[in-house]
């Protein structure tokens, strides 16, 4: 490959992150099916043609917003919990980890769980919805992990329901996210997130699992 093949490479490479990063920040502000390639041209300082000299089609622009959203959500979501394990060995404060790095991401990127809503609303399968089922099956892989090894260490309730612990999870986080799209402050679910998570925890942990110090730290 000579000098000229692999700058013009290295340019696709950079403008393909440039639109991707517009397409995240203009979903901050409006609903993804209304922005267009134009937009995203005007946004990084294009040609609405260019546009599609870095990606065939708005579409797939989109599939690389999940795949960039799929990937950089799963390694701060497995490094919280690394670092949390690490810091006070307990899978219980590795959820609490996880927990707190998915608030944070939604609060960093806002747009990310507008698109995922958006493309949900199709009732029929697309390729953006089998990105989405994907990213949501490795976040699952995941949380039961970390409840398998609670369930180990006896910190959980008797008789927990391990499936729909993993899905309580998820959809506490998701009730926070919806709400904030709503009232249009996302910078709350970082205020509201602790609370939440106590009585995430409180529900599933076994009795005397969680120390009194701990509840206080995260109410």
């Amino acid at each position: 490959m000579d000098e000229s093949d692999k700058r013009s490479r290295k340019s696709t490479e950079v403008r393909q992150v440039c639109l991707v990063e517009a397409a995240l920040q203009l979903a901050a502000q409006r609903s993804p099916a209304d922005i267009t390639t134009r937009d995203l041209a005007q946004a990084v300082g294009i040609t609405q043609g260019a546009v599609f000299r870095h990606f065939a089609s708005k579409q797939a622009i989109w599939l690389a917003v999940l795949d960039w959203t799929s990937d950089t959500l799963m390694t701060q979501l497995n490094a919280a919990a690394v670092a949390a394990e690490l810091d006070a060995p307990s899978p219980l404060a590795a959820l609490q980890a996880v927990f707190s790095a998915h608030v944070d991401f939604v609060v960093a990127y806002p747009g990310v769980p507008r698109v995922i809503f958006q493309e949900l609303q199709h009732p029929q399968d697309t390729a953006l919805q089998l990105r989405v089922r994907s990213l949501m099956q490795q976040y699952r892989v995941l949380l039961m992990g970390l409840l398998l090894r609670a369930k180990e260490h006896r910190l959980l309730a008797p008789g927990t329901d391990m499936q729909a612990a993993a899905v309580l999870f998820i959809g506490s986080v998701q009730g926070l996210v919806m709400q904030a799209l709503i009232s249009g402050q996302v910078n709350a679910m970082a205020v509201q997130a602790p609370g939440v998570f106590t009585i995430y925890l409180r529900g599933l942990a076994a009795k005397g699992a969680i120390p009194v110090d701990s509840l206080k730290a995260t109410s």
